[in-house]
């Protein structure tokens, strides 16, 4: 038996915000990153329509870096002072990681990081509050999923809780939120988003709906990133449904190789989530192509890329990757991006056996030994093909 599960009610589209108008209940508690949403007025906008709900509001700020368990106690105690009936996160996946961890210890005091990431083991939510998640950028598809991320600051543990329960009950996934979106963002997110397409697309629990929603989102993003990139509102627009749509695909099918690589040396190399995954996609398609070929290629012909066979297709996704990196300022390799030899090679080892226990890898079509997860490692930092 196979589930699906999305958030129960997904508003987009100009002006989708004005749906929080309509919530019902007391108390929103606000959990954003930085002042960027602060200064392009979204936020005032957003409390404006909450007011208009006779909801009070109060905000949770400072998720400027990845979530770390004393951000989340620290919201958790805010949380308990305040009593909210709505936790609304907003932001892009790193304030919506923390915001669901905060909502459930809010709703669960009683767990403990290491018993909530148990996977698909946690008690029902929704006791205390209801979850909506406002994405700012386009890619991490946080609010659509059931996962969220938490680090131990001191000790470097990382805590994955994956769980239907935290899938959102709301998204609103509302252009004018990523209007403003720097370059850069909308260079890693956009990246962030087609390798969550092409994951998906290829995952061993992949199923009819994740497919078709995942191969229609790399359509879009193949259509519209760059010119997202270069500022076209229009094509952020679709950007930014696309990468919901992404999202909707992974959340159920899960991803691969590509996110446990970048989950075990984004945080050594200080490499954003989005940039490290689009240096890592070429070479985990060469790596899988030995048994997901024709799944490859049948992207790259809805993408409408040149190929005769099996094989040509699947060199041109590669090509087009790595293509869209350039044209938007991404390195295709570690070391392009500047990570030293030295650094390199005392960490490689340490992230291979982490990377393999990543949960990502038990879904990665090819299975993976640490040897192999390290090979890729070795590969993605001198830019070698992967032809093992």
């Amino acid at each position: 038996m196979n589930r699906f599960t999305i958030p129960r009610d997904i508003y987009f589209g100009e002006n989708a915000l004005d749906v929080l108008k309509t919530l019902e209940g007391t108390k929103a508690a606000l959990v954003i990153g930085g002042s960027s949403v602060k200064k392009n007025g979204n936020l005032d906008k957003i409390q404006q329509l909450l007011s208009e709900a006779n909801i009070e509001t109060k905000v949770i700020d400072g998720i400027t870096t990845e979530p770390t368990t004393q951000m989340v106690k620290k919201g958790v105690r805010i949380l308990n002072d305040f009593q909210p009936d709505w936790v609304i996160g907003i932001g892009g996946g790193s304030v919506m990681d923390a915001a669901k961890a905060m909502w459930l210890f809010y709703e669960h005091p009683e767990l403990t990081f290491e018993e909530a990431t148990r996977p698909f083991s946690l008690p029902r939510l929704r006791t205390r509050a209801k979850f909506v998640g406002i994405p700012t950028t386009s890619g991490s598809a946080s609010e659509i999923s059931n996962l969220s991320v938490i680090t131990d600051a001191e000790t470097g543990v990382k805590y994955p809780l994956a769980d239907f329960e935290l899938t959102p009950d709301m998204a609103i996934i509302d252009p004018i939120m990523v209007q403003s979106m720097p370059k850069h963002v909308t260079a890693y997110s956009g990246m962030d988003a087609i390798t969550h397409s092409i994951e998906a697309y290829v995952a061993k629990p992949r199923t009819i709906f994740t497919d078709s929603l995942a191969i229609e989102a790399a359509q879009v993003l193949k259509e519209n990133l760059l010119a997202s990139y270069h500022g076209d509102a229009k094509a952020r627009e679709q950007v930014h449904y696309a990468q919901a749509m992404a999202g909707m695909a992974f959340a159920n099918a899960v991803l691969g190789n590509v996110h446990s690589l970048s989950h075990k040396s984004g945080p050594i190399f200080n490499i954003p989530h989005g940039c490290a995954n689009a240096i890592y996609l070429p070479y985990v398609i060469q790596f899988n192509r030995t048994v997901v070929e024709e799944r490859y290629a049948a992207i790259a012909k809805r993408l409408g890329l040149n190929g005769e066979n099996n094989k040509e297709l699947v060199d041109s996704l590669i090509a087009w990757i790595r293509d869209l990196n350039n044209k938007m300022n991404i390195p295709n390799t570690l070391q392009e991006y500047g990570v030293s030899e030295e650094t390199f090679t005392a960490h490689v080892d340490e992230m291979a056996a982490n990377a393999v226990k990543d949960p990502c890898t038990s879904t990665n079509p090819r299975e993976t030994s640490v040897e192999e997860m390290k090979k890729l490692y070795i590969a993605a930092f001198y830019g070698l093909d992967v032809d093992f």
